[in-house]
């Protein structure tokens, strides 16, 4: 089958469908795969993705010396060597499992498709923590001057998600951290990132931590101060002097009801019960002098 290069447009499978192929000899001759020494190739330092799990990169390891590389690496030449644009996780674990060569596939992309199929190839199918993924997201929207809309189009995934996504990068650096190193997972930032008051956020995740809270037990927790936010506080009752509590046992004994005062000597109110329609004209005739 010829290889056909695909525009940007339409995410990750898009660009790589054509080069999914089984390494058979016949097949990767007409697709133009390239057997090329690890020597010259060299790793793309764009790539997003800044850690690589040494146990997945063994599992991966111990695959290809039992199967070998299944799809090659996308690679663009520059000069005499080879420069990865996608399948650096495999170029590692290829080096990690003893192999001299591996399977490639020479794209003629510019500078900045580079970027983008780097940056969509991680994003897509790297096991990139939180951050890795959310900063290359940014970086994807910034390079290419991409709206939310266009890059969750390319990702295949909904515009919500991808703003979630951004939103754990204006979470406190000391968060950030913790979701880099998986302390705290991305349904946790997600949740923190609701909140605004950084001092708030940073108690949060520490209660996470020494706790274990869970997500749900998290948004529970942050509902709870919520909650507490919107109560108003109740207002702390005026304790009346003496002088005023005997007065207001005055009008009780004048009126023959209930009367309560408050306030201070200064200013306040009085509040006169009634219970009926005729302890009601009782009270005003005791008050006005009528009978």
């Amino acid at each position: 089958m010829a290889a056909q290069k695909k525009g940007l447009g339409r995410g990750l499978d898009a660009l790589l469908d054509p080069y999914s192929i089984s390494l058979d000899e016949k097949e990767s001759e007409k697709a133009g795969v390239l057997t090329v020494s690890v020597r010259e190739i060299d790793t793309n330092s764009l790539q997003p993705r800044k850690q690589f799990d040494e146990d997945s990169l063994s599992d991966l390891a111990t695959s290809i010396k039992v199967h070998g590389i299944v799809q090659p690496l996308i690679v663009k030449k520059k000069n005499n060597r080879y420069l990865i644009i996608a399948g650096e996780r495999r170029f590692r674990a290829a080096r990690m499992a003893g192999l001299n060569e591996v399977p490639v596939l020479v794209a003629d992309y510019d500078e900045a498709q580079i970027h983008e199929v780097s940056l969509i190839e991680n994003i897509q199918r790297e096991d990139l923590n939180p951050i890795e993924e959310a900063a290359a997201i940014r970086f994807l929207m910034k390079q290419h001057d991409m709206t939310q809309e266009e890059v969750a189009a390319r990702l295949g995934k909904s515009r919500p998600v991808i703003a979630n996504a951004l939103r754990l990068l204006q979470l406190p650096e000391s968060v950030i951290d913790l979701l880099r190193d998986g302390s705290l997972s991305a349904g946790h930032g997600r949740a923190l990132a609701g909140l605004s008051d950084e001092t708030t956020i940073e108690q949060l995740a520490q209660e996470c931590l020494k706790n274990g809270y869970s997500v749900r037990t998290l948004e529970e927790r942050i509902k709870h101060l919520n909650d507490r936010k919107k109560t108003p506080a109740k207002k702390e009752k005026i304790v009346l002097s003496d002088e005023l509590r005997d007065i207001e046992e005055t009008f009780r004994e004048a009126l023959g009801t209930k009367v309560t005062l408050s306030g201070t000597n200064k200013r306040g109110k009085i509040t006169i019960e009634y219970f009926n329609r005729e302890d009601l004209e009782r009270v005003y005739e005791k008050i006005f002098g009528k009978n």
